[in-house]
């Protein structure tokens, strides 16, 4: 029975609601998902439970935590009353215009105890976002006093490369840079291929047949692993990395019923391939011939159950299933 009782080290997701639809994104935010934001009371309440569970620091990301401001400085302020440490923010760049707007806004966080913003530095950033507003929010950081955590630093020499002032499309990538591009960036950068890079991986690496996927099976105990775990706006624990899946986090540190979490349940005891062979037998599901790999095949599957409207607690929230298409 899966019992997720220890955390090691992860963070709060403020808000799905994002300026930019990246085409690599693990939780399918988008500038479409809802406007929704963390509440402070349970911000609160999440906080001291994953205090409870053994970690006292967490990063904050989204979505892009930053469109809403006012919030972010309230969950600040929360994190600070109940002793949780705030490693890193997230941020994509695009909210920063002016620097007389965003050197003040700096300046609060730094009171209340952060210290770091990691700016994300990507060609699937920059497909949404001119090179230029990222490194002036780096710049203003620096004269705030920020620490910036550059993720990644591997990719700011190619985006110097091209016209800083406008975005730029993943087939600019590789007219600038060669075909290859996106099959070596993994090499550099790492990706989860969960998500919205399903879909876009599946274009560049080779594929596995559903019979060497099945075969290949085994219980999912990646589930249990807290060593980047996340829990949401709506109080969802996100076992793994597995977006789109949750666990509330009010159950955590006891077993897990598996009539309150069947297809947890199934998944962590019979893997893919069990969950597969309920979703045919009794769903009536239909596989595709190829995947990307086995969470390829249980995202499917999991979208699929969604677009039945059938009620399953684990399968949320519905917005990742709506929005994990990049269009």
């Amino acid at each position: 029975m899966l019992n997720i009782s220890l955390l090691r080290s992860g963070g709060v997701i403020t808000n799905y609601q994002c300026s930019s639809q990246c085409r690599h994104c693990l939780y399918a935010c988008s500038p479409h998902r809802p406007k929704d934001y963390l509440e402070p009371s349970l911000a609160e309440k999440i906080f001291k439970k994953i205090k409870a569970l053994g970690c006292h620091s967490v990063h904050i990301g989204g979505g892009e935590p930053f469109l809403h401001p006012d919030k972010l400085l309230r969950i600040a302020d929360v994190a600070r009353e109940c002793r949780m440490a705030i490693e890193y923010i997230e941020t994509n760049a695009s909210w920063h215009q002016q620097e007389e707007h965003t050197l003040p806004l700096l300046r609060e966080l730094i009171k209340r105890g952060v210290h770091t913003l990691l700016v994300s530095i990507s060609p699937f950033h920059n497909e949404y976002i001119p090179f230029q507003r990222t490194k002036g929010l780096i710049a203003v950081c620096h004269k705030a006093g920020m620490h910036v955590f550059p993720w990644t630093m591997d990719f700011y020499y190619e985006l110097q490369q091209l016209d800083d002032t406008i975005t730029h499309s993943p087939e600019e990538y590789m007219k600038r840079f060669g075909k290859d591009y996106f099959q070596a960036l993994p090499g550099k950068y790492w990706i989860h291929y969960g998500g919205r890079a399903l879909d876009f991986f599946s274009s560049f690496f080779p594929l596995r047949s559903l019979e060497q996927i099945l075969n290949s099976s085994s219980s999912c105990h990646e589930l249990e692993n807290t060593s980047h775990f996340h829990v949401d706006l709506y109080g969802n624990y996100l076992p793994g990395l597995c977006a789109g899946l949750a666990v509330h986090y009010t159950h955590l540190g006891q077993p897990l019923p598996a009539g309150n979490y069947p297809l947890l349940s199934l998944l962590y005891s019979r893997g893919t391939k069990g969950l597969y062979e309920w979703a045919h037998c009794e769903k009536g599901f239909v596989a595709n011939k190829k995947y990307l790999n086995k969470c390829h095949l249980c995202t499917h599957i999991r979208h699929f159950l969604v677009s039945q409207k059938e009620h399953f607690p684990e399968l949320v929230p519905e917005g990742f299933y709506s929005f994990l298409k990049n269009n």
